[in-house]
């Protein structure tokens, strides 16, 4: 290589700090992240991503085989993520130490959340023939899985590593859900590509999303000195049952879709609505046109029921 070419490099290495982590404590691998989301997903759903039938029998040593090889990784990862520059690295293996313990002590609850959204998936998609198939082929119940179990390290302020695991999903997956995110069980997204998910969503139970469903944040508070806040409130509640279609947008931190709503597609909502409420657009007209002679057939107009909605925006 050129030298004029490495000194060009060198001089934006000072310039542009915002972009190093230089003469600084390592931060977390991505492909130790990745790796450890995999080995996750093992521990999980048994069986399913082992390339060689597991029995009964081999259970208990195929499992504590799995849970070491995670606890040896999770604890070097989160140790590196808690670190400062100040403070002895032993600190931080005790404490690393202790969240692991406490993180595996959680796995049989997200078990029994991701039986009920297998549960849900099979009940809420016709094309569903087996749960086998449901743990195999549906990328909405990988990254729930990975979304629960990053939940866990997020509750423990663990920097860093859960935003890693829900990205990691995110990029396999189509699905953006942030680990902050609190989902109620019987969680069924399906076909997925598009979700996405704030931090501070609240989701009730037996909840049904569709492709390219947003629950996000209406707008952001700044302080005194032109700064987002963090940390506050600023995504949809979503209480139990509810069923949004494709491409619904639901914005704001004090907007709560009341229990039994469906929210129909290509829905723009950023107000409450009451429980059991039917929510859809309103009338669309479309043209229809010949493609070879280019000239335009009378308007086609789509109109909907008024009768069997509560609600139209």
């Amino acid at each position: 290589m050129k030298k004029h070419l490495l000194a060009d490099i060198l001089q934006s290495y000072r310039e542009m700090g915002g972009i190093n982590h230089l003469d600084r404590a390592n931060l977390p691998s991505k492909q130790s992240i990745a790796l450890l989301c995999e080995d996750l997903l093992h521990l999980l759903f048994p069986g399913f991503f082992s390339e060689e039938a597991v029995s009964s029998e081999e259970m208990p040593e195929a499992a504590m085989e799995i849970i070491n090889k995670i606890a040896r990784r999770m604890k070097r990862e989160i140790a590196v993520s808690l670190r400062k520059d100040s403070v002895e690295d032993s600190i931080y293996k005790e404490e690393a130490a202790t969240i692991t313990d406490w993180f595996f002590q959680g796995i049989p609850d997200v078990r029994a959340l991701l039986k009920t959204d297998v549960e849900a998936a099979f009940a809420g998609d016709p094309a569903a023939r087996s749960l086998e198939e449901i743990v195999l082929a549906y990328p909405g119940l990988e990254a729930i899985a990975i979304q629960r179990t990053a939940h866990l390290l997020y509750r423990k302020d663990v920097p860093l590593i859960p935003r890693m695991m829900t990205e990691w999903a995110h990029s396999r997956t189509g699905i953006d859900i942030h680990p902050g995110a609190r989902i109620g069980s019987h969680f069924f997204i399906d076909h997925g590509t598009g979700v996405v998910i704030g931090e501070t969503c609240e989701i009730g139970n037996r909840v049904k999303l569709f492709h390219g469903v947003t629950l996000g944040a209406r707008s952001f508070q700044k302080d005194e000195a032109g700064e987002i806040i963090k940390g506050i409130k600023r995504h949809p509640k979503v209480d139990d049952d509810v069923t949004i279609y494709p491409n619904g947008i639901i914005l704001g931190g004090d907007t709560v879709i009341g229990a039994r709503s469906t929210i129909g597609a290509n829905v723009f909502l950023m107000k409450s609505i009451p429980p059991d409420t039917l929510l859809v657009r309103g009338e669309q007209i479309q043209q229809r046109m010949d493609k070879k002679s280019k000239k335009t057939k009378p308007t086609v107009t789509i109109k909907v029921s008024e009768d069997e909605i509560d609600f139209i925006i």
